[in-house]
């Protein structure tokens, strides 16, 4: 299943009539935890991630094999705005550095056993400066949201969006305030390392983007065409082809996150197959785990973006199932229950 979709009107349909959990297997799953040779709930959260796999995966007994990653790569046009302390020409050389195993994502990706993909998207046309209108039109939000679905493996087990976008923690904010209101300022962060008047400067800007674009105001797919950038749109699109495949999704920072909230926002529930790999230590994305309800895995004061903290917690994940698919049970190991 990975049909393009024809228009952002397919894109709605799809997102009213997602796919669930296998309610058999997650059963069978719970009951499961609940045989294995330890006290109940002993594992915390490891057992409600185990679970919870198990629901999207349709085996009380799922590990995970095959993860995938993938890392998308946008330019933006308000980085005309002096909103980074890099210039656009990063972007592509960071693509080249993924290409060549030197980042760190190359590295989280060998030690979980994961494949990683890099996609780069039109680098050469950045998208437009949103604070003189949409950065998208809607055809070319839908180029790269399609870009997300044709990337995602129908073979890996769970999956790892990550991004490459000099500006793009600008256009983060400014999805955020859209979506959920509030000041430019508190959904603003450090970034490439902003601070004092160039922080400053940078809210101004998420606020000038938001007000350029009124009408997109509370509207997922509406803010991610007139705010986002290509980078963002894909990993919204990789998203939802997980979710259409049955693949659960490790969220990783911020503007990941961002990404998220647009299906969220147009479709309460459109998130249940993902989970928080990591709040990094951009100072709005705790806010922004808060308004999507998600609790992450991990706090390690990452801000890299890249998939990174996503990439972390496979390892978590991958442990989880080991105990709740590798243990015995109470009557397997002849052990009296506790």
């Amino acid at each position: 299943m990975t049909a393009k979709f024809a228009s952002l009107a397919e894109v709605w349909d799809a997102l009213s009539d997602l796919p669930q959990q296998d309610a058999n297997a997650l059963e069978l799953a719970r009951q499961r935890s609940a045989e294995l040779t330890k006290p109940l709930g002993a594992l915390g959260r490891l057992e409600d991630l185990a679970m919870w796999y198990c629901g999207w995966r349709g085996d009380p007994q799922a590990r995970v094999e095959s993860p995938q990653i993938i890392v998308f790569a946008g330019n933006h046009g308000v980085t005309a705005q002096d909103v980074s302390a890099f210039p656009p020409d990063v972007t592509s050389q960071m693509v080249a550095n993924f290409e060549a195993g030197g980042a760190a994502v190359n590295q989280l990706s060998d030690c979980v056993g994961a494949s990683l993909t890099v996609k780069p998207l039109q680098l050469d046309t950045p998208t437009r400066d949103f604070t003189q209108g949409p950065a998208m039109s809607e055809a070319e939000c839908l180029d790269a949201l399609n870009a997300g679905v044709e990337a995602v493996d129908a073979q890996a087990d769970v999956l790892v969006v990550g991004e490459m976008g000099i500006g793009n923690t600008t256009c983060a904010a400014a999805m955020a305030l859209a979506l959920f209101g509030g000041a430019a300022q508190d959904w603003t962060g450090a970034g490439t390392g902003l601070s004092g008047d160039a922080l400053r400067h940078k809210a101004d800007v998420v606020s000038q983007g938001v007000e350029a674009n009124k009408n997109c105001q509370g509207k997922g797919l509406d803010t991610l065409c007139c705010l986002g950038g290509r980078e963002i749109a894909a990993v919204a699109g990789a998203i939802l082809q997980a979710r259409l495949l049955r693949i659960p999704v490790i969220l990783d920072g911020f503007i990941c996150t961002a990404a998220a909230a647009t299906l969220h926002v147009d479709h309460p529930g459109a998130l249940d197959h993902t989970i928080a790999g990591h709040v990094s230590a951009e100072s709005a994305h705790a806010e922004l785990l808060r308004k999507i309800g998600k609790d992450p895995i991990l706090s390690l004061g990452m801000r890299l973006g890249e998939a990174s903290g996503g990439a972390l917690a496979i390892s978590i994940l991958k442990a989880a199932l080991a105990c709740h698919s590798g243990m015995a049970t109470f009557a397997e190991a002849g052990v009296s229950d506790f």
